[in-house]
């Protein structure tokens, strides 16, 4: 019998919690997205705080709390890289030997000109931006010409925007496949992403069709593992697509935070055992590339308030874990939009255990994997489990 029947895990995208050791190689030397933002004003986070946020590092304006309700910690990332993909495969037990490559100065004209006669015209951009920006910029050329906006930012990502009433939403899922394809070998960027949006010159607002066309990822992983074991897995966000489906036995979209919680708290209807995985991006999309200080201690203020009710919904034999997947620090000081090389916060709530318990430094983000994979009696490549660590009560088995 599992530990825990059931098990809730929390991405908070991009919400770091201080610089890694090798963070001089990535530029990223003082940066912490949750110590700027908590430093920028006093924040309130009552039930992030009870779970033991603030025992994890030194957050301004924020105590530590005496007797958390969690086991509290903090992972670093084995891989090289700060992105979306390489943050989600470490915590499935993925290791990388090589970051997935970046495009500060664009991608290849070649790889451009064979993307340009497949697709059967040409395209606008071909460089690094932000994608409120590059609307902005080239949204009315787009609309004029019916030419693709190519661009991409401090991720390992080719993402493609267009008007739907431009390029129709299924034409622009095509373009993203046949990028997908050519995107191999030197240039097998993590994720192709379709970024669908409307509006008029001025007002042009990116929609929720948006779709991420992820590298495979490399067997076996967290997923694979349960999926082997009949452990039903319900995605929710973002994480179909990054791992291309594999092990999600169901999942849905999502439109932001609100939307993401809202239907975490509706899967606990309707899968009572297994794994819950959901990622919520608005901190990533909304404020960490918009440098937008203010709008990232709102959205930790408003995930919070969504917290405390979630929190009541948990039985007995379930288990909650938040954590991240890299930082993207917004704190002006930084000229720069692209993520930041950070440690990760790992927070792990259940009734019956682990109260108190400080998790430490863990090695790597796919200790999380780990955790999970034992309890329901599997084992993935990488990681050391700590569900020993969070105290089972006699008479429950971890594995």
């Amino acid at each position: 019998m599992p530990g825990f029947e059931r098990i809730l895990w929390i991405v908070l995208d991009s919400v770091g919690i201080g610089e890694l050791p090798d963070a001089a190689d990535y530029g990223d030397v003082g940066r912490t997205t949750l110590g700027h933002i908590a430093l920028s004003r006093p924040l309130k986070l009552p039930n992030l705080q009870e779970l033991g946020l603030a025992n994890i590092a030194p957050l301004a304006h924020l105590e530590a709390t005496r007797s958390p309700v969690g086991a509290y910690g903090k992972g670093r990332t084995h891989s090289p890289g700060k992105d979306t993909t390489t943050g989600h495969w470490e915590m499935a037990g993925v290791w990388l030997d090589q970051a997935f490559p970046t495009y500060p100065r664009g991608f290849p004209q070649e790889l451009i000109r064979e993307f340009e006669r497949q697709i059967g015209r040409g395209t606008l951009g071909n460089k690094p931006a932000s994608g409120t920006e590059i609307l902005k910029e080239l949204g009315e050329e787009h609309v004029r010409t019916g030419q693709p906006i190519v661009y991409t930012s401090g991720d390992s990502v080719f993402q493609i925007a267009a008007h739907e009433d431009v390029i129709p939403v299924a034409e622009l899922y095509r373009m993203c496949e046949i990028a997908r394809k050519l995107l191999d070998g030197p240039n097998r960027v993590g994720r192709v992403i379709a970024r669908p949006f409307q509006g008029t010159p001025g007002h042009f607002l990116r929609t929720t069709r948006r779709h991420d066309y992820a590298v495979d990822p490399p067997k076996p992983m967290l997923l694979d593992v349960l999926a082997e074991r009949g452990v039903p897995v319900f995605g929710i966000g973002k994480i179909h697509d990054i791992y291309n489906g594999r092990g999600v036995e169901k999942y849905v979209t999502t439109t932001g935070n609100a939307d993401g919680m809202a239907k975490l708290a509706a899967a606990l209807e309707e899968q009572r055992n297994g794994l819950l995985f959901c990622n919520l991006v608005d901190f990533d999309m909304l404020y960490g590339h918009r440098k937008d200080v203010e709008g990232f201690a709102q959205s930790l203020e408003e995930f919070d308030r969504m917290l405390g009710p979630f929190l009541r919904l948990l039985s007995g034999s379930d288990l909650l874990m938040i954590t991240a997947d890299h930082g993207c620090d917004p704190d002006p000081r930084w000229a720069t939009t692209d993520h930041s090389r950070e440690y990760v916060p790992i927070l792990a709530y259940s009734r019956r255990t682990g109260a108190g318990v400080n998790l430490g430094v863990r090695s790597t983000l796919a200790d999380m994997g780990q955790t999970i994979a034992q309890n329901f009696g599997g084992e993935i490549p990488h990681g050391k489990s700590f569900l020993s660590e969070l105290g089972l009560p006699a008479g429950i088995s971890a594995s």
